[in-house]
């Protein structure tokens, strides 16, 4: 196998991929609008398929969406996860996010009415430095 064939085949996801913490990339789109979303806005997806989705100032969280998640592989190779919120839930929440997967790692988009899209990635909210 090449290194160029290695380096363009995208990881394959299993449901325990999807367990973590996730916050706004703030590298996809840098700027205020993202670093106001990354304060603002971050989930966790726990081993007992349970998701908290946190609305937040910095690290004070003022309310949270909890649901489920399923995910499902019959036609494809790698995972698809759906979300099952408890209603009413959040703006964000409405659809079903989008996977990117890339060769070592993967995205989610959450396209919100409000906001359009936004893109989060597993790691933990850390204060912005500078702020």
């Amino acid at each position: 196998m090449s290194i160029i064939s290695i380096l363009s085949k995208k990881k394959v996801l299993d449901k325990s991929d999807f367990y973590g913490e996730y916050t706004i990339d703030r590298n996809y789109f840098p700027g205020i609008n993202a670093d106001w979303q990354y304060n603002r806005y971050r989930f966790e997806i726990k081993d007992n398929d349970s998701i908290y989705f946190y609305s937040t100032d910095e690290e004070k969280i003022f309310k949270t969406y909890k649901g489920k998640i399923v995910t499902d592989k019959k036609r494809y190779t790698s995972r698809r996860i759906k979300f099952q919120m408890e209603q009413p839930t959040h703006h964000i929440l409405t659809d079903n996010p989008t996977i990117y997967r890339e060769p070592w790692d993967f995205f989610m988009v959450l396209n919100s009415p409000k906001y359009h899209n936004m893109y989060f990635r597993k790691g933990k909210w850390k204060k912005i430095d500078g702020k």
